[in-house]
């Protein structure tokens, strides 16, 4: 391995790797003990972990099961870890990324507590060049974003929120040592994913808790529990099988998605197909029938058959109702899961309050007022999401060609190429950047899918004495094409308000920014690419 020239100020890797979660992770170690290269991991936290390591909120866990929530890329890695629950939850997967690291003596090569405030690529020398809040300079021929698709942490602007008396908290940006609520009034803004998760472990320790409802969400039960021995012997047993379906299945679960149409069983039979996944609960409903999310009309009957529940669960007949999605259709915004979230509106202690109707007016040091009223609250906890996607990278302020901002680029929305270069920035990687399925698959599927890819690539770069690669405009531009397609092949873009398309966001473009064609289409795209001799890339 080529040891980094110092040279000055300036420390020379052969590539800089920007993150040290599960994708940086896995990154440094092809890019190092496969191919050689001098690596540097540089990472803003205080630890490994990534967005595990912002996010242990009450409540945080995984929504996708924790045997194949982890890397494939080692049988000897799986046989050594065993998890505890059904879903992970935070520590436990910050456990299981420090013992990947420790394994695979990962360490050395990152650096921890280190902000990018830039990255700036200078054409003559081939080189990027990136520096950090604290002043370090570091120079790379490749760059590769491993900074993860739910990191940047959005905080609404709301009048008056810095005379807020109180404490108050971003969920992506939880203290450490946690907080305590007991005998406090807590306000919970965000009723997304995170909110769900958060609001009943909150309720049961605060005096009370009002919950400032923006949009109202299906859910469906996680049905979490501990992984019992019988099961994990099964999942070792046949882990090759399970993880070829992973890696086949388009959204890189391990499940298979039923061939019946929703519309083509009786009420009677379809009823009971919901509730048999109703009862085995997690991400899977979605698998019930395989039109779910591509025809309107079976879309509706899983819609339909959540509200019931949520009518059947909440005992108040007007927070049922407050509680029950009218603006979009199940799954086309992220679909929950939850462990009784729609049983906490029954606690005495817990209020829901419609922002809809009663819109936020203002924070006040006293608490939140809306347009009807002022609740006093000790505590404010913002589950207000992410800027996704585009957020962390446009971050990091990246220059490419002749100093061209990467803001600017993406000015009216996120171009690239397979979501894995942006045309005029060359040797830069975004790994599960806009525009390939990141938030739309597990995650870890994705995550070696472009970590093989890329350390492929440059291997492919170095073995040919080739220093560059750069995806063409006319390649982005036609990869743009097949984003849009593919999104409106299914029902995703109806959810007018969802992340997906940069709602959340104030002044954020409207476009559809992951994927929707399937993880398994898109790695056969990538491959055919590769076969085609990396066509749409400029190789130079």
């Amino acid at each position: 391995m080529t040891d980094p020239i110092e040279a000055g100020p300036v420390r020379r890797y052969d590539a800089i790797v920007v993150g040290a979660g599960f994708s940086g992770l896995y990154q440094l170690h092809l890019l190092r003990d496969r191919l050689g290269l001098s690596v540097r991991v540089l990472e803003a936290a205080g630890g490994i972990g990534g967005t595990w390591y912002w996010n242990r909120y009450p409540g945080a866990r995984c929504d996708s099961e924790s045997y194949y929530y982890s890397y494939s890329f080692s049988r000897e890695l799986e046989d050594e870890w065993d998890w505890t629950e059904r879903y992970p939850d935070h520590g436990e997967i910050r456990r299981y990324l420090d013992h990947v690291a420790d394994r695979f003596d990962l360490r050395r090569d990152i650096q921890l507590g280190t902000c990018v405030a830039g990255a700036a690529y200078d054409e003559a020398a081939n080189r990027w060049t990136v520096t950090t809040e604290s002043g370090e300079c570091f120079e790379a021929q490749f760059l590769i974003t491993a900074v993860g698709c739910l990191s940047s942490t959005n905080v609404p602007e709301i009048p008056g929120l810095a005379r807020f008396s109180g404490a108050q908290y971003h969920t992506g940006r939880w203290p450490h040592d946690g907080v305590d609520f007991s005998g406090k009034r807590v306000g919970l803004i965000g009723t997304g994913s995170t909110g769900i998760q958060a609001a009943p472990v909150i309720a049961a320790e605060a005096a009370h808790l009002t919950v400032f409802q923006r949009t109202a969400n299906y859910s469906v039960p996680a049905r979490n529990g501990p992984m019992d021995d019988a099961f994990r012997t099964w999942v070792r047993e046949n882990s090759s099988e399970l993880r070829a379906k992973a890696r086949a299945a388009p959204n890189g679960h391990p499940f298979d998605f039923s061939d019946r149409s929703a519309l083509a069983v009786s009420p009677q039979e379809r009823q009971a197909i919901y509730e048999a996944a109703w009862e085995r609960g997690g991400l899977r409903f979605r698998a019930a029938f395989r039109d779910i999310m591509l025809d309107p009309d079976a879309n509706e009957t899983a819609s339909a058959f959540i509200r019931d529940k949520i009518r059947g669960l909440v005992h108040d007949p007007v927070v049922a109702e407050t509680l029950t999605p009218r603006d979009h259709l199940f799954g086309t915004k992220r679909p929950p899961i939850d462990t009784h979230y729609f049983e906490t509106f029954n606690r005495s202690n817990v209020k829901l309050v419609d922002l809809k109707a009663t819109p936020i007016a203002a924070i006040v040091p006293e608490g939140v007022r809306t347009s009807d009223a002022t609740y006093p609250l000790d505590v404010i906890v913002f589950a207000t999401g992410f800027d996704a996607l585009t957020g962390p990278l446009l971050a990091l302020d990246i220059r490419g060609r002749d100093g061209v901002a990467l803001k600017d680029v993406w000015a009216a929305g996120p171009r690239s190429y397979l979501g894995l270069q942006v045309p005029g920035f060359p040797n830069l990687f975004t790994m599960t950047g806009p525009g390939s399925p990141s938030v739309l698959t597990n995650m870890p599927v994705a995550i070696e899918q472009h970590a093989e890819w890329i350390a492929d690539c440059i291997g492919h770069l170095r073995e040919r004495g080739l220093d560059r690669i750069e995806a063409t405009p006319d390649a982005a531009e036609s990869w743009g094409t097949e984003v849009n397609r593919a999104a409106s092949a299914t029902l995703l873009p109806m959810a007018s308000s969802s992340w997906y398309l940069g709602a959340n966001v104030p002044g954020k473009p409207r476009v559809f920014m992951p994927y929707a064609g399937g993880m398994a289409h898109y790695r056969g795209l990538c491959e055919r690419v590769v076969a085609d001799g990396y066509s749409g890339f400029a190789l130079g």
